[in-house]
């Protein structure tokens, strides 16, 4: 997550800017009445398997319509998984005031060029919407590319390479 740090994690707040040091970061979870936006608070002290409790558990908290207005407020970054339903391609919505959104969709099978022969590869979109006053379209790029590298081979995400 050492992107979404230096990248994202800052809202505007009026006409300012305003950077933060801890990493608050919204996931999009679907629940019987809708999708709602639990925020996981403080995942720079956080590791994967951390990660993954939470989501689950803020996941199990929508289910049962548990999950306090709290909990969904103070992200700085988004990351929505329209893919889980089968999505192809879209372009989520930035939730205000954060800086961006991630949205990331589904694993479908499709040809592509490969040292100049055709072949069938799993292959996923993704979309970064981001906000322009904060973030910079070269560092979107950036930020893109290592998510395709961390998909590509997840090794380079638990080894931080």
């Amino acid at each position: 997550f050492f992107f979404i740090l230096l990248l994202c994690n800052q809202v505007i707040d009026g006409n300012e800017i305003v950077y933060r040091d801890y990493v608050d970061i919204s996931v999009a979870v679907a629940s019987p009445k809708g999708l709602v936006v639990p925020v996981i608070r403080n995942v720079e002290q956080m590791n994967y398997a951390d990660i993954e409790r939470a989501i689950n558990e803020y996941g199990e908290k929508a289910k049962k319509g548990t999950l306090p207005i709290e909990d969904m407020d103070g992200g700085t970054f988004t990351i929505s998984n329209g893919g889980v339903f089968g999505s192809l391609f879209g372009t989520p919505i930035i939730n205000l005031p954060q800086s961006a959104i991630l949205g990331m969709h589904g694993i479908f099978d499709r040809p592509v060029a490969i040292n100049g022969k055709m072949e069938i590869r799993p292959m996923m979109y993704v979309a970064l919407t981001y906000d322009h006053r904060i973030i910079d379209g070269r560092d979107a790029v950036l930020f893109l590319r290592k998510i395709k590298q961390y998909v590509e081979d997840s090794r380079t995400m638990f080894l931080d390479i």
